[in-house]
């Protein structure tokens, strides 16, 4: 029997040389891995109060969109910067090469509402940790951060869990 890891495709020295990619699109298209992946996403908040599911871009939002319907919540879509029409805070975090900006509508989550973070692939942790910073400054409570995906090496777990974050990923791979 197949587990999610096993819909996982590693396209070796993408996007530059000596990284191993891991591609979730290959399991997104699986309909019997995509179930297995959301399934096992949910598994964790079985009987939690959740009143948002947070995607973080792109990816993200694809998980999300189809765990908020599981849950019957609202989605609400973290984006890069310029991304969403409406009025907007930002949060800038560190790329390996650079900095981004991700933003988040000032209305899409109310003070005390309970979130779940969601994407597929935890590596450094600087995208979820500017999430997780926009949706404190509207006041959200973060229920846990779901991955499918831990890169153990590059550190984002210990950096998410260090903000005392709960993290729960369904896999893990070695190396960068």
């Amino acid at each position: 029997m197949k587990n999610v890891q096993d819909y996982i495709r590693t396209i070796v020295d993408f996007p530059h040389e000596g990284i191993m990619f891991r591609d979730v699109t290959t399991l997104f298209a699986d309909p019997r891995g995509f179930r297995m992946a959301i399934d096992q996403m949910l598994h964790p908040y079985a009987g939690i109060n959740i009143d948002k599911v947070v995607g973080l871009e792109a990816r993200g939002f694809i998980l999300g969109g189809a765990i908020a319907h599981q849950l019957s919540v609202g989605f609400v879509p973290i984006r890069k910067k310029g991304k969403l029409p409406g009025t907007t805070i930002s949060q800038d975090y560190k790329l390996e090469y650079g900095e981004a900006i991700v933003e988040i509508h000032d209305d899409a989550i109310k003070v005390g509402e309970k979130v779940l973070v969601v994407d597929d692939l935890l590596a450094t942790g600087g995208t979820a940790e500017a999430g997780i910073k926009l949706i404190h400054r509207l006041g959200g409570e973060i229920v846990s951060c779901a991955f499918i995906i831990d890169l153990p090496e590059l550190g984002g777990r210990k950096k998410l869990e260090d903000m005392g974050m709960d993290v729960h990923a369904l896999c893990a791979f070695d190396g960068l």
